[in-house]
């Protein structure tokens, strides 16, 4: 009788034990749930703008990237008008609606009148989500440059594109990867920014990529080896013009490769650096700005960014990568992209540079 008492006092324990187990593992599996839901719902939330966050999914030699087009409300377009692209490339560990939020890039997009292209690393082809930008000895990089080509083209046939107005703007590995589809594909760009990205040609590997953020990389290139090292496509003078942004206390990459990167890039469109000249507004911090001209054309600008780290320069408050003290990076590149366009159209028109 005792020992049945017993096992009945056991059996009765056990079922209390597996009702609270289970009631925790139900709490936690909602509790859990909920936090991929609205992981999810933040992810997929357009970032702030007023316009459409269009979403497409373009193939190419490097498998699938999706990309996200911000197109301005309100927008009333004349028969066969057609707008400025400003392509933007995301650093690691970002979206492009994490890049967006940043760099508040869309809300100039509606006061100036032009269309935003986010492009997407997938997940399955970097962990980090950093573009492949350095693995130009397997392959995979070009491969995966001509899969954003093949984005950039299809949004260009879904939207009011003009081909002929189209710049490239990136962070970090974004900055890389822009570098790398200018110069694969330089005659489909009017102007190229860098922000906090390792110097063209610096890396071939992802064991060269790393030594080169650390600064582990040779002087400039003479302009023999230029064309060699930043693809078959660096022929003189055909580069589109670059804007190069680097913060000074950046730990992550080196602020050696933002001189590399405008020294070489200078050498292949034959530009020399004039005289630098620092600039401050407000509070901000302070920028060193050189201009690599040739015939009297500013095709580099390279700007030094005291106390700025990895990031965003200018870019909204408490996001990653995104450091409001700074100087305003997203007008200093649509800027930059503008006066390319301009130029571009009075080339295009006859008339000359300076008219």
């Amino acid at each position: 009788m005792a020992r049945r008492s017993t096992a009945s006092l056991f059996a009765r324990a056990y079922e209390r034990n597996l009702k609270a187990l289970t009631k925790i593992t139900l709490g936690n599996s909602k509790r859990v749930a909920g936090q991929v839901q609205r992981a999810t719902a933040k992810r997929l939330k357009p970032p702030p703008g007023k316009g459409d966050w269009l979403g497409g999914m373009a193939l190419g030699p490097g498998g699938a990237r999706g990309y996200h087009l911000f197109r301005p409300a309100g927008l009333q377009l004349q028969p066969g008008e057609k707008l400025p692209l400003m392509v933007m490339l995301h650093g690691c560990g970002q979206t492009g609606r994490d890049f967006a939020a940043s760099t508040r890039m869309n809300a100039l997009a509606v006061r100036q009148r032009f269309l935003v292209l986010y492009l997407e690393q997938d997940r399955l082809a970097h962990p980090q989500g950093c573009w492949n930008w350095y693995e130009r000895r397997s392959g995979k990089a070009d491969a995966e440059a001509a899969t954003l080509m093949a984005a950039i083209d299809q949004a260009s046939m879904l939207y009011p594109v003009d081909r002929e107005r189209i710049a490239l703007a990136g962070l970090s590995a974004g900055a890389s990867m822009a570098a790398l589809l200018a110069t694969r594909y330089p005659a489909r760009f009017r102007a190229v920014a860098m922000h906090s990205g390792v110097a063209p040609g610096a890396a071939k590997s992802s064991a060269t990529a790393l030594g080169a953020m650390r600064g582990q990389h040779a002087p400039p290139m003479p302009t023999t080896a230029v064309g060699k090292a930043m693809g078959a496509a660096a022929v003189f003078a055909t580069l589109p013009p670059m804007l190069v942004i680097h913060g000074e206390a950046d730990a992550v990459v080196a602020p050696s490769n933002a001189v590399n990167s405008a020294a070489v890039w200078a050498t292949a469109v034959g530009a020399k650096p004039g005289a630098a000249r620092t600039l401050q507004r407000g509070k901000r911090h302070a920028m060193r700005l050189t201009e690599f001209r040739r015939k009297g054309r500013t095709l580099v600008v390279l700007c030094e960014i005291a106390g700025l780290g990895h990031a965003w320069s200018g870019g909204a408050a408490q996001l990653l990568f995104s450091d409001p003290a700074g100087p305003d990076a997203t007008r200093m590149v649509w800027a930059f992209a503008a006066a390319q366009f301009k130029h571009a159209a009075k080339i295009k028109a006859g008339l000359p540079a300076g008219a």
